[in-house]
């Protein structure tokens, strides 16, 4: 689930104010460029988000050259990969029973393992999965 929607960006003396025309009450700000694309992310994110839990549909995006600008303003499409975004905003704990030589066991114990970070870090380098991306 990939969106992308055009984002106004301002110039202000504080770096940028944001908003989406397609999407009224959206808006964020960034120091700079870059911090300002970020938070266009995340507020786009955010919306979408709202959107699909509220089962109300995603507007179509506006094409960027029919966005009418004021002076000094211009647009920057703003890309999300919701199913990204989702799966870190729902990354609450679930419970595993599993089986383990109990030799294994009790050297691991007696080293203190942590058994669940050892078998997320397991099962994401099993999987061929890095830390979560940055939206």
């Amino acid at each position: 689930m990939m969106y992308v929607f055009p984002a106004i960006f301002t110039p202000c003396e504080t770096g940028y104010a944001i908003r989406f025309h397609d999407l009224p009450g959206t808006n964020s700000q960034g120091k700079d460029m870059s911090e300002a694309i970020y938070m266009a992310r995340d507020a786009l994110a955010s919306w979408l988000d709202y959107l699909l839990d509220e089962k109300q549909a995603i507007p179509n995006p506006s094409k960027p050259n029919e966005i009418s600008l004021e002076d000094g303003e211009f647009v920057s499409m703003i890309d999300v990969d919701m199913q990204a975004y989702r799966r870190r905003k729902n990354s609450k704990s679930v419970k595993k029973t599993l089986s383990i030589p109990s030799w294994l066991n009790e050297e691991a114990e007696a080293q203190n393992v942590n058994f669940s970070a050892i078998l997320q870090e397991a099962l994401k380098a099993h999987l061929g999965i890095d830390k979560p991306k940055n939206l």
